[in-house]
C-alpha cells in the first residue's frame, strides 16, 4: 500500500485521450488515472491551511483561504464571479496592482457542452483547463476581449439567450448529449449582434473580436462506471472516505460510495493510501 501525506489542491490536468489527472502530496505527483478500478481512501487530518498565508484556520473560505485573506485579497472579492462588476474600473479594487495583472489581459469568450450548452468566460492562458475543471465535454472559443471586464459585460449579453450555469450532477451522471457549437455560436451572435456592436464602438473594434475560424474542442474522462445515483463526500462530514476509484470528471473524483470535488477541500490536510 501506498500512503501518501500533504495539503489538498485542485487536480492538475493534460489534454489528452482520455484526460490525465494528477494529484501531488508530499512532493510527489500521482497519475490519478493509474488508480481508476482500484479502492483509495483519503483521510482528514483536521487541519486547514490558507493557500495565501499559511496560517492554520478553522474554517476554508473561497476554496482555500483563512478569513483575514478572504477579506482583503481581490481574488476573493464578487468581481471575480461577476466580473461586469469589475471593482477596478468603479476605484475601489482591493489590490489595484494585481487587478492590473490579472484582469487586463486576454480573455475568451465561450461556448460549452458539460451539462447542456452554456456560456462562459476564462482568461487565454486557461484554455484549455478550464473547460476540463468543468467536465466539458466539448467547448468552443467565440470571442476573445481584451479585458476581464469586458469579458464579464459580453457574457452578460449572451446569458440572456444561453444559461452559464453546469448543473453538476447532470455532468457527473451522464455523457452530455451532443451539441451543434458552431451552429449555437452563430445563433448567439446574431442574437446579440446590435448590443455587441455597441460595446465594440465602446472599448474599440479590436477590444472585442469574434473567433469565426475557431473549431471544438472535444474531450474524453477516465471513466469506467458513471454513478446511477449521484451522492456528494464531504471531508468535514466524514474525515475518511474510501471507495472504489470509478472515473474523474471536472474536479470529482466518482467513487463507488459517492463523488468528491478536490477543488472544495483546498488546502485541507489529507492522507492518501491506495
Amino acid at each position: 500500500m501506498t500512503v501518501l501525506t500533504g495539503l489538498l489542491h485542485k487536480m492538475s490536468v493534460q489534454d489528452a485521450v482520455p484526460v490525465e489527472y494528477r494529484l501531488s502530496l508530499s512532493d510527489e505527483t500521482v497519475l490519478l488515472n493509474d488508480l481508476v478500478g482500484q479502492q483509495v481512501t483519503l483521510r482528514f487530518h483536521g487541519k486547514i491551511f490558507c493557500t495565501h498565508c499559511g496560517k492554520k484556520t478553522k474554517k476554508s473560505y473561497s476554496q482555500g483561504f483563512c478569513y483575514p485573506c478572504f477579506k482583503k485579497l481581490a481574488c476573493c472579492d464578487l468581481c471575480i464571479m461577476s466580473p461586469e462588476k469589475c471593482h477596478y474600473s468603479a476605484g475601489t479594487c482591493r489590490e489595484p496592482e494585481w487587478g492590473e495583472q490579472f484582469c487586463f489581459q486576454d480573455h475568451i469568450v465561450y461556448l460549452a457542452n458539460s451539462s447542456g450548452l452554456k456560456v462562459g468566460i476564462t482568461r487565454e492562458t486557461q484554455v484549455p483547463t478550464r473547460w476540463i475543471d468543468q467536465g466539458a465535454s466539448s467547448a468552443l472559443p467565440i470571442l476573445r476581449v481584451s479585458s476581464r471586464l469586458q469579458s464579464g459585460l459580453v457574457e452578460d449579453l449572451l446569458r440572456n439567450h444561453v444559461s452559464d450555469r453546469t448543473d453538476w450532477r447532470t455532468m457527473l451522471r451522464k455523457e452530455a448529449e451532443p451539441i451543434d457549437l458552431l451552429s449555437e455560436r452563430d445563433r448567439l451572435l446574431t442574437a446579440c449582434a446590435e448590443p455587441l456592436l455597441a460595446l465594440q464602438q465602446r472599448f474599440g473594434i479590436d477590444a472585442i473580436h469574434p473567433l469565426p475560424d475557431a473549431q471544438p474542442f472535444v474531450f474524453q474522462y477516465p471513466i469506467e462506471h458513471y454513478p446511477t445515483k449521484v451522492s456528494a463526500l464531504s471531508l468535514d462530514k466524514t474525515p475518511e472516505i474510501t471507495g472504489v476509484l470509478q472515473g474523474i470528471k471536472g474536479q470529482y473524483l466518482i467513487l463507488d460510495t459517492g463523488v468528491l470535488n478536490i477543488r472544495k477541500f483546498n488546502a485541507y490536510e489529507v492522507e492518501l493510501a491506495y
